[in-house]
Order: structure tokens, then sequence, then C-alpha cells
């Protein structure tokens, strides 16, 4: 746990690095972080006997590294980061920080269950090289998680990250959704930059975008299967397990969005909602890391108790992909 001095003199570094720019990635004076792109959330491998494989980890992220992403998300739900024990996911951070190409941005998952744990874990990832913290709400309790609860959370993990701080919606995991209001109010914090919501509603997304518009606030579609939706409601760029397999397509839709060809942006957003779905809700990790397998990654097992898919269902994985033309 930190101790009093520890705090104080992270307290005392946040607002030397605030007074700059944070890590060297703002660009401007008083201008956060830009986080606009498209981002992998890297999956961590096993071994057969449930160890972290940091070699095939490191031979994904060449692989990933091929491609135009604006960097790499670690740690997120497809990182299977509540299976790993705290200094596993502090040692994914460093070996990927130090795997990946100097030039993307690497947002480190670092939420934990209570406010002084996330602190400890985003200063932890940010002394082993991550750009910036993308923070997952807490939800054990999530009966007592009122806006207020959440402002208080995010508000204290910001003041005292040394790095800038994204709020994450997840609500398919957590079964909770980080309030719109929440949201709007912190936007306004200096050291928060955006935000990734994966909740798929992109009435929501526009809200966001437009109740956020005065601040210098971005945010980051979850999923694939709406990132076309959410580039035309304003969003910047997207966190797309997709991306783990089919990096050229997403990276494509996006540079199809972002130069106003809709049709053709249409057509093959189309193409990429079942494939989306298949690696995500339909069969989750499990799914994705058998993907990776069939297109020459290293998903290999999940770490217990998630399970991989049967016959059946890597069948029905096949099909989705086969329909719309991607194997």
């Amino acid at each position: 746990m930190l101790g009093p001095q520890v705090w104080s003199s992270v307290r005392q570094g946040l607002s030397r690095s605030l007074s700059r720019n944070v890590r060297g990635w703002a660009s401007g004076e008083g201008k956060k972080v830009d986080i606009a792109g498209i981002y992998p959330p890297v999956t961590t491998p096993f071994t057969a006997t449930a160890e972290v494989d940091y070699g095939k980890l490191e031979e994904n992220l060449h692989k990933l590294g091929t491609f135009p992403f604006r960097g790499f998300v670690v740690q997120g739900s497809n990182g299977e980061f509540p299976f790993l024990t705290s200094s596993e996911r502090l040692e994914v951070v460093s070996r990927v920080r130090q795997a990946m190409p100097k030039n993307k941005l690497l947002l480190a998952g670092s939420g934990c269950e209570s406010t002084q744990a996330t602190v400890e874990m985003t200063v932890s990832m940010a002394q082993v090289g991550a750009d910036a913290a993308m923070v997952v709400t807490p939800c054990y309790y999530r009966g007592r998680m009122s806006s207020a609860a959440l402002i208080h959370h995010y508000t204290k993990v910001a003041d005292l990250s040394p790095i800038p701080v994204v709020l994450y919606s997840v609500p398919a995991n957590t079964g909770l959704d980080l309030p719109v209001d929440a949201v709007v109010t912190l936007s306004q914090h200096p050291n928060i930059v955006g935000m990734k919501d994966s909740g798929g509603d992109v009435t929501r997304i526009g809200l966001i975008v437009h109740k956020t518009r005065k601040q210098d606030f971005q945010v980051l579609a979850g999923s694939a299967g709406f990132l076309m939706a959410s580039y035309a409601l304003g969003a910047v760029g997207g966190v797309c397990a997709l991306a783990n397999v089919l990096g050229a397509q997403v990276c494509q839709l996006e540079r199809l969005c972002l130069t106003g060809q809709w049709e053709d942006a249409q057509k093959l957003q189309h193409r990429l909602i079942e494939p989306n779905a298949a690696v995500t809700r339909r069969f989750g990790i499990p799914g994705l890391k058998k993907m990776m397998d069939w297109f020459g990654y290293y998903g290999g097992p999940c770490r217990a108790p998630l399970q991989e898919l049967n016959p059946a269902e890597e069948e029905a994985l096949r099909m989705d992909f086969t329909s719309n033309g991607w194997l």
C-alpha cells in the first residue's frame, strides 16, 4: 500500500506533470493527449500450464505492429486482467512497452475495485511504461455505485495519476453503465482525456460527444460492430477486439469514415458485424483466441474458469467469418 509520504510525492509529481505536458503526448499548451485512432485490445497468451507466455505475447505484438494502429490497449477485458495477479499485470504492461513500436500509445487497464488499489496500480503501470490508464468502473458493490461515488472514485484516481486517465464503461461485464452525467462532470478534469464506451448504445455515445463538446474530451467506440456509427456521431476511434484478427480491415473502415466515403464504409461495416459479434458477445475471449490461431497469431488457451470452444461452437465461429468472405 502507498504510505503517506508516497501519496504526497505522487500528488506533487502530478502537479508538475500537468503544468508541463502529460508524458510529452500533449500537442500544445493546455491541450490534453490525443487518443484518436484504432487500438486492438491485446490478449494475454497462456501456456498449456496456464502461465503467461511472454514470448508469444511479443510475437503477436510484432505482427500487430505492422498495422497503422494508434496504439495498443493492454489489460483490458480481452486481456483477462481479472485472472492475473498484480505482478503479472505489471509484467505484461512492461513487456508490451518493450516490444511495441515507440511511436504507438500504450493504454493500460489499471482498474481495481477500490479507489486506493486503482491509484496504486495506475502509478505502478506508469512506472513500467504506460502512456495512459484505462480505468474500468468498480462494480462489485454496483448497487452503491451512484454518480457521486463514481465521480469521487475517478476524480481521486485522476488527481493522483502521473499519466492521463481514460474512463472505461463495459456494462456487459460489470452490469454497470457509467452514467452520462458523471461522464460530463469528469470530462472537465484536466487529467481525464476521454472514454472507451463498450455498451453499444450509439445514441448514448452521441449524447456524450454532444454534452462534452466544450471540453477537450474524446470518445472511443468499444467495438468494431458500431464503429462507423460512432464515427458518424463524433467518436474519434475505437478499441476493437476484431482488430486482433482483421487489423487491416478495421483500419480501412477508420480511413473510409475519416475521409467521408460513407457508402464504402457502410459496405465494409456490414461485413464486419457478424465476425465482430462472434469474437465478442457470442463466443467471447475463447472465440477471439481461436480466431487468432486461425489467422496466424497465437491465441492459445484461456485461463480457468474460461473454457475453450467446443467443436460445434468452433464451426459456428468459422461460419460467421466465411459467410462474410474473411476465411
